[in-house]
């Protein structure tokens, strides 16, 4: 039997083809537009999600005998508001989990509201990228396309929606709406009075590996498919990603050098960090995670090399990097705001230290440095409350080049296990779909099936020093350019 994996990303989806014992049989990435109507706003058209999603599913089965898929499921951006009306028309373009108009919500739901309630209905706080903050933004902004609203739900729910017509998502990717009991895993009525919705415009809940609904009798029909075809719950990214990298159980790590950069500790039990600098969310497996999101990663050296140095061959633009821990240079890597642990959509990239001596090489290693040191800083809030992570894996697009592995294992002073596979959310929707289709007892069984760890980089204590010192220079730049912001 077959299993599908989609990874609905930012910038594309990511469709992965799995046999039963493991092997991929194949992958596949259909591109879609992302619009910036305004500066610090980020939408996407979900119909374009679900048109790629289709001819990605179609190319990806190329080859093989259709009837042999069994399930499909799903890892997705996470916090994005999709609302449809009571035809189930898009009422307007998806606002993403990168955009960041919602600062007077998100300031009323932290000051009025009150942080010390929001942890309490939902084990978090408000930031700009979550859902709730935007569907008060469109009350405010947008009263008479909110009267139309009959349903909520997130990116990857619906396409879960349109390729099934169950109205669900799961409880890893609802903790980042601002509307989960993340420790109940169910709605938070609280949060429904004051976001002023009802829990029927709301998905139903499910786990991650639970069946929702097969394909729709004209959805199977095109694809070739059986309409036994199971669609499983799926996660958000990172906790679909958590799962591809066998981050399950208690005390793993992961992190993840996509768009955003995340950092991923999984947990048996259920934690709140003081501050709530850190997200704390629900896992696929069906215990709990801690989470630090930056908002730009990846999508940092993208931007430095493609829009700025004019090219795309990242690894020339890395190969005369050689002196680590000894840059001058920083990188403040905030190009969108960002989210974990300062909370500040306000906050902006910065490049600090140039000096006449500078090159080109010297700011593309800061770039990546930045990064490192931004995912550093959520590293930190973990190790305050007693986590003792010494080892992490890690996944996503800049995780495939060898140099950022290394500063990654050096700022922080991890050993970096790097999976066979790196695909990250896809694999992990393709494996709680064989879970979901009863292949494997539980999501923890077939981590340990299917993950292998193929190297790891070990961290140089000589370096390790170097970082500290520039790390401790790093994380005095932001609460110095705060007030500039």
């Amino acid at each position: 039997m077959y299993y599908i994996g989609v990874d609905l990303g930012t910038s594309a989806v990511k469709l992965l083809l799995m046999e039963e014992s493991g092997k991929i049989c194949n992958i596949v990435s259909k591109e879609y537009p992302l619009f910036f109507p305004h500066p610090g706003w980020s939408e996407q058209n979900p119909e374009d999600w679900f048109t790629q999603s289709m001819e990605g599913i179609k190319e990806l089965t190329e080859g093989i005998d259709r009837k042999e898929v069994a399930g499909i499921g799903f890892g997705g951006q996470m916090h994005g508001l999709v609302t449809l009306d009571k035809d189930d028309n898009v009422i307007r373009p998806a606002i993403l989990w990168n955009d960041g108009r919602t600062g007077e919500e998100t300031e009323y739901l932290n000051t009025v509201i009150g942080k010390d309630k929001l942890s309490q209905y939902t084990a978090n706080i408000a930031f700009a990228g979550f859902t709730a903050p935007k569907i008060l933004w469109m009350q405010k902004n947008e009263p008479e396309n909110f009267k139309k609203v009959v349903k909520i739900m997130l990116p990857k729910d619906y396409l879960a929606y349109r390729l099934s017509g169950s109205f669900c998502t799961d409880v890893s990717d609802a903790s980042g709406m601002l509307l989960l009991d993340v420790k109940n895993r169910c709605w938070s009525k609280e949060m429904l009075e004051i976001c002023h919705i009802t829990e029927e415009q709301l998905p139903k809940l499910y786990e991650s590996w639970q069946v929702v609904g097969t394909l729709k009798p004209e959805v199977a029909k095109e694809l070739g498919f059986s309409e036994d075809v199971k669609v499983v719950a799926g996660a958000g990214d990172n906790a679909a990603a958590a799962v591809g990298t066998g981050t399950v159980g208690d005390g793993q790590c992961n992190i993840s050098l996509g768009t955003s950069g995340t950092i991923f500790i999984s947990s048996k039990d259920f934690g709140v960090d003081e501050n709530n600098a850190l997200h704390s969310f629900d896992h696929a497996d069906g215990s709990y995670h801690l989470m630090g999101c930056m908002l730009s990663a990846a999508s940092c050296n993208k931007w430095w090399s493609e829009e700025i140095l004019k090219t795309k061959d990242f690894v020339a633009e890395q190969a005369p990097i050689r002196k680590l821990g000894e840059n001058q240079v920083f990188f403040l890597p905030y190009l969108m705001g960002e989210r974990s642990p300062h909370n500040n959509p306000d906050a902006r990239g910065v490049f600090f230290g140039m000096s006449m001596d500078t090159t080109r090489a010297d700011m593309t290693q800061a770039v990546l440095e930045g990064v490192a040191f931004g995912l550093r800083d959520s590293l930190e809030v973990a190790r305050s409350l007693g986590i003792n992570i010494e080892r992490t894996k890690i996944c996503g697009g800049g995780a495939k080049s060898p140099l950022w592995k290394k500063i990654i294992a050096n700022v922080m002073n991890l050993k970096v296990d790097v999976p066979e596979n790196e695909e990250g959310p896809s694999m992990g929707g393709a494996m709680l779909a064989a879970v979901g289709c009863g292949a494997y007892p539980d999501v923890e069984t077939i981590c340990k099936k299917m993950v292998k760890v193929v190297d790891t980089v070990e961290p140089d204590p000589e370096l390790v020093a170097k970082y500290e010192e520039k790390y401790q220079k790093f994380r005095k730049l932001y609460p110095t350019m705060k007030e500039l912001f």
